[in-house]
């Protein structure tokens, strides 16, 4: 647990002073996001704080596997026990570039969407893959884990994988719409995951992956906080695509990891609740958009953060309603496995 908090700490204070050097990078390359009738900042800010939250998890996550690496009995042991963990980190990486990127050149959805799902393949690789769940309509008979009640899916697990990971790094980017709250978000979700992973390894007894996913999602709380203290309203720099589609890919991946394994004794409810947020959220634009003929993919003010801008709250008003709003769907993913 030490070891844990200790990466928390170390993302935090990392992002926290790498952020400013981030912000100046993206100010002498002219990468600014420009105000314009969609946004609801009003002055050129800078993008690329993605780079900080990149480098400050990086950090935090080799000093918390080079200290669980002392506990295993060989290197060989713990690098394949560590695998999927840094195969997760290498593909973040690539998914972060492909975002700055985005943030300069302004590529079309279609680009991002493709190498979105590329990234949701190329992590299976290295064994991140959903192979199965619960279904949560079937009935038990035993009040516990029923085998009769899991679904295995065998090759679709391929592009269910990949699609999980497209769609929960999207929705991150798509709530990245006012100050502070991708990053506030992504550090509820990362709370939580990392909470499910000591939960689930403390109910099981068993260390090994939950140790990994722990301190992983703690890396990400971590630097997704540091970078809060510079993104909160009035924000001075921006995550911009790379940091958001970043932050989503990490969890989404970390999920597959933990919450859908956590949640076998469950259902499926489990992992959907930790993204409960940004998945409602996109869910309702998509249902507007759609009921009033506009494109799906065309960016518009439909968002929920939108609408309570429009009901009188200020910006930290409605990011703090949306915090206690993410707060509560995590809270509820946690007593679920804990009962499950």
């Amino acid at each position: 647990m030490k070891t844990i908090f200790a990466v928390f700490l170390i993302a935090l204070v990392s992002t926290y002073w790498l952020t400013p050097w981030a912000r100046e990078l993206a100010r002498r390359k002219g990468v600014l996001a420009i105000p314009d009738p969609r946004r609801v900042h009003k002055s050129p800010t800078p993008l690329w704080g993605g780079i900080a939250i990149y480098l400050g998890a990086l950090i935090a996550i080799a000093f918390g596997l080079g200290r669980l690496s002392l506990l295993a009995p060989s290197l060989v042991v713990f690098l394949d026990r560590a695998l999927p963990v840094i195969g997760i980190v290498a593909v973040g990486g690539l998914v972060l570039a492909m975002g700055l990127l985005d943030d300069r050149a302004n590529l079309s959805p279609k680009v991002q969407a493709g190498f979105l799902l590329l990234a949701g393949l190329l992590v299976q690789i290295f064994g991140v893959q959903i192979v199965g769940f619960t279904n949560p309509f079937a009935q038990s008979t035993s009040g516990g884990f029923d085998a009769s009640r899991y679904v295995p899916l065998g090759w679709l697990a391929v592009p269910v994988t990949a699609i999980w990971i497209f769609v929960v790094s999207k929705t991150m980017d798509t709530i990245d719409g006012i100050d502070g709250l991708a990053a506030g978000v992504g550090a509820i979700a990362g709370m939580t995951l990392a909470l499910l992973a000591l939960q689930t390894a403390n109910a099981t007894n068993q260390p090994y992956p939950h140790w990994l996913i722990a301190i992983a999602a703690a890396a990400i709380t971590g630097s997704a906080a540091g970078f809060l203290r510079h993104n909160f309203n009035p924000a001075t720099v921006f995550m911009g695509t790379g940091g958001a589609q970043f932050l989503g890919f990490m969890l989404a991946s970390l999920s597959i990891l933990g919450a859908f394994k956590a949640a076998a004794a469950f259902s499926i409810l489990v992992p959907v609740l930790v993204f409960g947020l940004p998945l409602l959220d996109a869910a309702v634009v998509v249902v507007r958009r759609a009921l009033s003929g506009q494109p799906i993919a065309q960016a518009d003010k439909r968002h929920i953060h939108h609408q309570l801008l429009e009901r009188g709250l200020n910006q930290r008003q409605a990011v703090i309603v949306l915090y206690a709003v993410a707060a509560a769907f995590g809270a509820l993913a946690l007593l679920l496995t804990r009962r499950g």
